[in-house]
């Protein structure tokens, strides 16, 4: 979902900061990359319209711009990448063998986080999980799953 449609320039002033055109250029380049995007490609994208501004300059507007939660990123497959957020966070699987990737939504993963934040008494702040396994098509139908290897266990 693009930046503009969530009116992001509104909630970075709300909050009593500037949308400088740093700022800007860098959630246009993020945007632009549809979905998880590398530093380097928002780096790219960024120069292309202003080659002046420094690497130094676009890590400190994704820094910012993911502290106020307009911006989420994660680790997949050893790199990070950077995604506009959505009004609800979102969290993916990803296959360890063939890389493929799924989204799944909010309400997936929300009874564990509140299990945690009960059991535990621990905020968890989380808007962007990915989940490292194996999909079905690359799992061997012959081996089970942890779960229920640790069901037979127990």
């Amino acid at each position: 979902m693009p930046h503009r449609d969530l009116n992001y320039a509104n909630r970075i002033r709300e909050r009593g900061y500037r949308l400088t055109p740093q700022r800007e250029l860098v959630l246009d380049a993020v945007c632009e990359g549809g979905g998880h995007t590398t530093f380097d490609e928002i780096y790219r994208r960024v120069r292309e319209r202003a080659p002046a501004v420094n690497r130094a300059t676009v890590y400190r507007a994704l820094d910012f711009l993911c502290q106020l939660h307009l911006v989420v990123s994660a680790e997949i497959a050893g790199r990070t990448v950077y995604e506009i957020a959505g009004r609800e966070p979102h969290h993916h699987l990803i296959c360890r063998s063939c890389g493929r990737m799924e989204q799944i939504n909010h309400a997936a993963v929300r009874d564990l986080i509140e299990h945690i934040e009960r059991r535990y008494r621990f905020r968890v702040e989380v808007n962007h999980l990915v989940l490292p396994g194996l999909s079905h098509r690359c799992r061997p139908a012959a081996s089970p799953s942890p779960s229920s290897e640790e069901t037979t266990r127990e």
